[in-house]
């Protein structure tokens, strides 16, 4: 079991230097071709998948699966809810330990925090039931004493963009629904939505902003919700005109056009602020209301210098919220998901807990620029 573990983070850490090092990536292996006819390769996104013409697509990580369960570690409780049949959409919701959740340490009883997670993977591979967010899920929700909801969101290139931030909204929309009268006790028993937060890492963090600006946009959430907080974890966010420090060569640059222009089939173009939130109007940062904002980047990723910038649009735009970063010397993009027992990873999400609960000081584990 460990040693099959260490072999899937070692992949994964791989995966993450392959895919964000300054550097254009190889050409399909000719393993890949020639495997028959209407099997002739369409695109290969490394080291996620390949598409192949007849439409056919193989992934290469980020397909295992975890049951839901009773984690024995933090007594996090977790199971997995169908909300939209039809739709095929689903959830993972966590809880902590039930002994707990009466000793009154929040002046709300056992009304907790509710964060809806949506995870990353290049919006192409990866899942809410995944072991790597499993694990991250049941660390999160004991040390941060919260209700948790995992969406399991459509992928591409089967389902592209918009589909995951469709995805991501029906979800949200589904929590608060429950979480006043609805028929999962989980979140009508125990969750208050009047401390709501989304958070997601890379192309989860991406869909967390969309999701918190289309809340702004539609005029809010009702039945007395209110997102509290967003926190992006190294977020996936690109664009055509570099950045303050970053460092991406052009061969990179339209390599990263390419594969954006693949998980969205040209619906947006990569100036769109969906992907470049830096490209919006100042005014539309209001949309994110009285929410407060983490983003957090490791300094090895060259995705880091778009979560800088996000942080100072959003300071400069007369906004009026709080937006927070916290940078992590030395390492790459999620590191804290591929060791998740480093110290770099414990103070990260020291800052993340922090950052949910508010009322404690965020820890500077790294470089905090608040």
């Amino acid at each position: 079991m460990a040693a099959s573990i260490s072999s899937a983070l070692l992949l994964l850490l791989n995966m993450a230097g392959a895919l964000l090092s300054p550097r254009a990536p190889p050409p399909a292996p000719a393993a890949l071709t020639g495997a028959g006819d209407g099997e002739d390769v369409d695109f290969f996104f490394f080291p996620f998948l390949v598409l192949y013409k007849s439409g056919r697509v193989v992934r290469f990580i980020g397909t295992d699966t975890v049951p839901a369960s009773m984690d024995p570690a933090t007594g996090v409780a977790s199971k997995d809810v169908v909300i939209d049949a039809d739709a095929g959409l689903a959830v993972r919701l966590y809880l902590p330990n039930v002994a707990n959740l009466t000793a009154g340490k929040r002046g709300g009883g056992d009304k907790l925090p509710v964060v809806v997670f949506y995870h990353g993977g290049g919006f192409v591979t990866e899942s809410a039931f995944s072991p790597t967010y499993h694990r991250y899920l049941n660390a999160l929700v004991s040390k941060a004493r919260v209700v948790a909801v995992s969406v399991e969101y459509h992928l591409a290139p089967e389902h592209r963009l918009p589909r995951a931030y469709d995805d991501a909204w029906a979800a949200l929309r589904w929590v608060l629904e429950n979480a006043g009268a609805g028929p999962e006790p989980w979140l009508s028993r125990h969750g208050d939505t009047a401390k709501l937060f989304l958070v997601g890492d890379s192309a989860g963090g991406n869909i967390a902003h969309n999701v918190a600006m289309r809340a702004g946009g539609e005029g809010g959430l009702h039945g007395g919700a209110a997102i509290r907080g967003v926190a992006l974890l190294d977020p996936y966010f690109w664009g055509k005109r570099p950045v303050p420090s970053e460092t991406a060569d052009p061969a990179t640059r339209r390599w990263r056009e390419r594969t954006w222009g693949f998980v969205c089939a040209g619906r947006y173009e990569v100036d769109d602020p969906v992907i470049d939130p830096v490209a919006m109007a100042r005014g539309e940062w209001r949309r994110l209301g009285r929410a407060r904002v983490l983003v957090t980047v490791a300094s090895l990723d060259t995705l880091s210098a778009r979560g800088r910038a996000y942080v100072a649009a959003a300071r400069a735009s007369g906004w009026g919220g709080e937006a927070v970063l916290y940078e992590t010397p030395g390492e790459n993009h999620v590191y804290f998901l591929v060791e998740p027992d480093g110290e770099k990873a414990a103070k990260e999400m020291d800052a993340v807990v922090a950052f949910i609960n508010e009322g404690e000081q965020v820890i500077t584990a790294s470089r905090m620029d608040a």
